[in-house]
């Protein structure tokens, strides 16, 4: 399918929001136009870095019509799975590196009916994630290394899109390619370019004037 022809999915970050308003800055980006929320959850061990857990995910549920798009950077990640189910995650992603049967965790996942992705960091390869396709419905590339909002983009993940795109394409599944850290207008195009339908941006939506208008850029890149 041509790359102009791909709808592409805007998935503003929680975590460069105004944490004393959160209830109003979920509110403000779906009024926006995102297609997704996202939410980044860091455990201060598998990063450098603690944001919140599942009790903000909770408090916010009940106000917001957004898919929430949950990215796990903890470890062990499967003991929490259940406990973000429950607070309200539509979608919920992880790292194969942390824990040891990743492919169980898929399993667990979509068992509480919710969907499944993975996610990769910049040294992580494509090849580390192949045999898990059949269960993933979303592949997020770190263009950033994670734990930090605000990092510059990575230009040497264009090629790894790139082939997650043909590894995707591969097997007919409608899996979403999301790319996340240093998304800007002048990045997405090189992003989209490469495969990607989902962009997960914090500051280019938060920190913008307007929401809507950032999140068009972002989206028409």
């Amino acid at each position: 399918m041509p790359h102009r022809a791909r709808h592409i999915r805007i998935a503003p970050s929680l975590l460069a929001a105004d944490f004393g308003r959160l209830r109003d800055e979920v509110a403000a980006v779906e009024a926006a136009g995102a297609d997704w929320l996202h939410l980044d959850v860091m455990d201060g061990h598998f990063v450098p870095n603690i944001s919140f857990g599942p009790v903000v995910l909770s408090s916010l549920r009940c106000h917001s019509r957004l898919p929430f798009d949950v990215h796990l950077m903890i470890e062990p990640v499967d003991r929490y799975v259940q406990a973000f189910a429950d607070a309200g995650a539509d979608r919920i992603a992880f790292h194969p590196e942390a824990g040891p049967h990743p492919h169980r965790t898929l399993q667990l996942i979509r068992s509480l009916g919710k969907q499944a992705g993975l996610v990769l960091n910049p040294a992580t390869p494509p090849e580390s994630i192949a045999w898990m396709l059949d269960l993933a419905d979303t592949l997020l590339v770190m263009s950033v290394n994670p734990g930090f909002g605000g990092q510059q983009f990575l230009p040497s993940q264009l090629p790894k899109i790139a082939a997650l795109r043909a590894m995707i394409d591969a097997t007919g599944r409608p899996i979403a390619l999301a790319v996340d850290g240093g998304i800007t207008p002048d990045t997405a195009q090189a992003v989209i370019a490469a495969g990607a339908d989902t962009l997960i941006a914090g500051t280019a939506v938060f920190a913008a004037p307007d929401y809507a208008t950032a999140i068009a850029a972002l989206r028409n890149a």
